[in-house]
């Protein structure tokens, strides 16, 4: 039989999902479950002065009504995912808004009944006094001279800052031919994912441990939050995660709804589940981006950059749930995949009267991204350069991998790409593209009322973040092989590519294997999904174990054919002589034997089981570059895209399918991000766009077919060659349709300089340079 690993074999997991088998949060049922219904406040900023809850305590099927002074687990503050620099003011987040408020839907109260329409009726009917207070909402507000501040004791609303520089970038810039800048503009979105939040907490679980089912990308790190509230020994408390539809990011928080509800079921003794609204979604589900930039690149005559300069800010909402990770993110992918000798970055880390905000799938990376590419653009056009010419005047090239930018990746390493070659595959995605053919029909519209574009936007990505994820293998007497994982999925296909990893390693097929992930109780450790680290992670670990279990196989099954280990090979489900296929045993009697075999039980490892886990050097980085042509309406500012082609290097692919759906699904978001999508409030902090009816997602007529290249350059960071490629897709949109647009529009004077490119922007770009 081929070898699983890197086979487009479908997804295992999806056989129960089309047939209605999957196990979402909402599915599970729980005698005598209590329903939780939250009391948010409608203010961004307000102190709380009376809560009343007699009203809602006397409604039928209403058990009880608790807030923070019924709570004490609640007192102290969520922990954060990641820990601000110890530089940094101090920004507690609060479980519930006790006194103060700072976000619109913040949690004041929650309502649990016997039924979640008695609850939610039941939350309507508590009444709040609040003192409203002056908000800040967003980074012009809050950066402003007097504005409202966030936290009391702070000076203002600076967390703290953020910053790295090589070289000395004022003086090369000073020495440029050509210095463009520009102030760039990203709007907050939403992750919305299909299914919302939600959980279901059993006080005693089937077996005896405070258990916690819920969709989360984190469930370690939530799991040491609830007992730390409840003060419970970790491993007296469990969460298992459920099938989920999304994560991207979301779901990778420990939120307020978590511990309120693991602390009302701990002191009622009865389980309690809570399923968030759209709305709620919007109102308490983090967003990300919110990103101001003003940015300078320097070139020499012949476009080779000389230095990158950007100061910057990002809106991190309330709280700061992972410190400065996301700033740090945009700095250290900032070069992208150019030498770039000289280079400065400043972040400010600000906080506003709005939503925290957390990672959503790219989570820094599009930013940088956009920074670069569109700087890039605007120097081509003052050198009179093409576009894709002065990319491949500054790619890396092979002969400098691996290459050092000078910065510190956030993992404390220095920043080193795996050996690549950059200028071969940007050849190739601009040669599949057709680069040359839509310039020459550009050329063609140029002057029209629907003029062309074409732009390119080229990324590096870290992937494959430690610090480490385990694997526990197991084969049983009938062959069957058992993978246990501590990450869990949101779509990402564990089941199938650590299957395959598996498959390989132990020479079975596919259909025998069986993957069991995000149960606190089944693996000691883990680290939680995001950042494009489970393939790079999780897969070496399933590998080394995985081998380990193989090499006991042989051991045994030399006993049992007479031979040397080394002369066993595993394949098809059995153990055979090498060069003798007949003489042979399947894998399950192996197993059967491995349990009773006295070497290994002197080695304290009886069966055919291994566990271990794996610890990257640093992170592994995924070069991309994406083609787009478009065409604009400049009467009434659509955009519509013609074609769109993104080429990525995800080393050696496990699943070519699955790496082509995770590039789609990201390059569709990435596609929002650009044109339509947005997180809007007001100026006393209230959401404007809190619905579908609002917040403008893509929708499949507003796509193009999304055409994808995988190309492999292996990794050096495992030995797997295993690159990520979960966030991929979403990191050029942005800035190659907003080069586009500008292209398009270049002979009219219309600058881009913010997504998403609305309609009404384009329109307003195109009135004002007219």
């Amino acid at each position: 039989m081929t070898s699983p690993f890197g086979r487009p074999d479908l997804r295992k997991e999806d056989q129960r999902f089309i047939t209605g088998r999957g196990r979402y949060v909402d599915d599970l049922r729980v005698p005598g479950c209590l329903h939780a219904a939250f009391v948010r406040s409608p203010y961004a900023h307000a102190r709380v002065e009376r809560i009343d809850t007699a009203a809602a305590r006397g409604m039928p099927g209403v058990v009880a009504v608790l807030t923070a002074a019924d709570l004490p687990e609640c007192r102290r503050p969520i922990p954060p995912a990641t820990p601000s620099p110890a530089s940094f003011c101090s920004a507690p987040q609060s479980v519930f808004a006790d006194p103060l408020v700072r976000h619109t839907g913040e949690v004041v109260a929650v309502v649990l009944a016997e039924a979640p329409y008695l609850a939610a009726d039941a939350a309507e009917a508590v009444v709040v006094d609040y003192a409203p207070l002056p908000a800040a909402a967003g980074l012009a507000a809050a950066s402003a001279p007097g504005a409202p501040r966030v936290f009391e004791a702070w000076p203002d609303n600076v967390a703290g800052p953020s910053s790295a520089q090589v070289g000395e970038p004022g003086a090369a810039l000073g020495k440029a031919e050509v210095v463009v800048e520009a102030e760039l503009v990203l709007a907050r979105v939403a992750g919305a994912p299909l299914e919302p939040r939600g959980l279901l907490v059993m006080p005693e679980g089937p077996d005896g441990r405070f258990t916690v089912w819920i969709p989360s990308q984190t469930p370690y790190g939530l799991r040491g939050a609830i007992a730390g509230a409840l003060e419970l020994p970790e491993e007296r408390v469990r969460i298992i995660c459920t099938d989920s539809g999304g994560g991207f990011g979301i779901k990778g928080h420990t939120y307020a709804e978590d511990i309120i509800l693991a602390a009302a079921a701990h002191r009622l003794g009865r389980p309690l589940r809570w399923t968030e609204s759209r709305r709620e979604h919007f109102l308490s589900g983090s967003p990300d981006r919110g990103q101001r930039h003003h940015a300078r690149l320097g070139v020499d005559g012949e476009g080779r950059i000389l230095a990158v300069e950007t100061t910057f800010a990002r809106d991190h909402g309330a709280y700061l749930p992972l410190g400065e990770v996301i700033t740090r993110n945009t700095i250290n992918h900032l070069p992208g995949p150019y030498r770039v000798p000289h280079l400065g970055a400043s972040g400010q880390n600000v906080v506003t009267h709005t939503l925290f905000g957390g990672a959503y799938r790219g989570s820094g990376r599009p930013e940088a991204a956009f920074v670069m590419e569109r700087l890039i653009d605007r120097a081509a056009r003052r050198l009179g350069l093409d576009a894709a010419e002065i990319r491949r005047r500054n790619l890396v090239r092979p002969d400098e991998m691996p290459y050092r930018t000078g910065l510190i990746y956030r993992d404390g390493t220095p920043v080193s790409y795996d050996p690549a070659d950059f200028p071969t595959a940007f050849q190739r995605l601009l040669d599949a593209f057709d680069y040359a053919g839509w310039r020459k029909r550009q050329a063609e519209r140029r002057g029209s009322a629907t003029p062309l574009g074409v732009g390119l936007g080229c990324y590096v990505q870290g992937t494959g973040v430690g610090p480490f994820e385990g694997a526990d293998v197991r084969v049983d007497g009938g062959g069957n092989v058992q993978v246990i994982i501590g990450v869990s999925s949101q779509g990402q296909a564990h089941e199938t590519t650590m299957a395959q990893i598996a498959a390989a390693e132990l020479g079975v097929e596919l259909a025998r294997v069986t993957v069991v992930a995000g149960d606190t109780a089944t693996l000691p450790f883990g680290n939680g999904t995001g950042g494009s680290r489970v393939a790079a992670n999780a897969g070496p670990a399933v590998a080394k174990s995985s081998r380990e279990v193989a090499d006991k196989a042989r051991r045994v099954a030399a006993e049992l054919l007479e031979c040397a280990p080394a002369d066993v090979v595993l394949a098809g489900g059995r153990a055979h002589v090498a060069g003798m296929l007949q003489r042979g045993v399947p894998l399950g009697e192996v197993a059967q034997a491995a349990v009773r075999n006295k070497a290994l039980v002197r080695e304290g490892q009886p069966g055919l089981q291994a566990c271990g886990y794996f610890s990257p050097e640093s992170v592994t980085f995924a070069f991309g570059a994406h083609a787009c042509a478009l065409e604009v309406d400049v009467e009434t500012g659509k955009v519509r895209i013609l074609r769109y082609l993104a080429l990525h290097d995800c080393g050696r692919a496990i699943n070519p399918l699955v790496v082509e759906g995770q590039l789609q699904g990201g390059m569709a978001q990435g596609i929002g991000t650009a044109l339509s999508e947005e997180l809007v409030h007001d100026e006393e902090g209230q959401l404007l766009t809190g619905s579908f009816m609002d917040y403008a997602m893509p929708t499949a007529a507003d796509l193009p077919p999304l055409e994808t290249i995988a190309v492999s350059f292996p990794s050096t960071r495992n030995d797997l060659g295993i690159k990520g490629v979960g966030e991929s897709g979403i990191i050029a949109p942005p800035a190659a349709i907003a080069n586009a647009v500008e292209d398009a529009l270049a002979d009219r004077g219309a600058e881009i300089t913010r997504v998403p490119i609305t309609p009404v922007r384009l329109w307003e770009a195109l009135g004002k340079n007219a």
